[in-house]
């Protein structure tokens, strides 16, 4: 039998337990993917993300002075769009660049209109708060993770 180990710094999502909330926490080979992977386990708070089809592109574009901070922004704009537009993402792309005075994203996500029927959301997610807030590489790999109050 040829069965191969899991790759550690391949792309994943995962969530970790805190109270009446739910840390989202991102894993990828490149902080990118890291970011991708953080929005993928927000949408799996609140959704199946297999459910989610990609209609719909948003445009989404934030800065802030250090990767942590940027990543609560990016993540409560993904909040924000989720709530106007009354939409779900399930797939995302993300770009990360050094500039004055910190750190900017361009991204897009990728969704359709909230289906309560078929997506049977389980919460509404409220906003990616400070708590177990974190964006570092490690073991060759990158970790994008917070706790988001829903």
């Amino acid at each position: 039998m040829n069965e191969t180990a899991p790759d550690p710094a391949a792309a994943r999502w995962e969530h970790f337990p805190h109270g009446a909330d739910v840390g989202v926490r991102g894993l990828g080979p490149s902080e990118e993917a890291a970011f991708e992977q953080a929005a993928l386990a927000l949408t799996a708070a609140l959704t199946d993300p297999a459910t989610v089809v990609p209609r719909a592109a948003v445009t989404i574009s934030c800065r802030a002075p250090d990767d942590e901070l940027l990543l609560t922004e990016w993540l409560n704009a993904l909040i924000y769009e989720m709530a106007t537009r009354k939409m779900l993402f399930g797939r995302f792309a993300v770009r990360i660049r050094a500039e004055a005075g910190g750190r900017a994203l361009a991204g897009e996500a990728w969704g359709e209109a909230i289906d309560a029927p078929r997506h049977a959301p389980a919460t509404e997610a409220k906003g990616a708060t400070f708590t177990a807030l974190r964006v570092s590489a490690e073991g060759g790999r990158w970790v994008a993770q917070c706790v988001v109050d829903v």
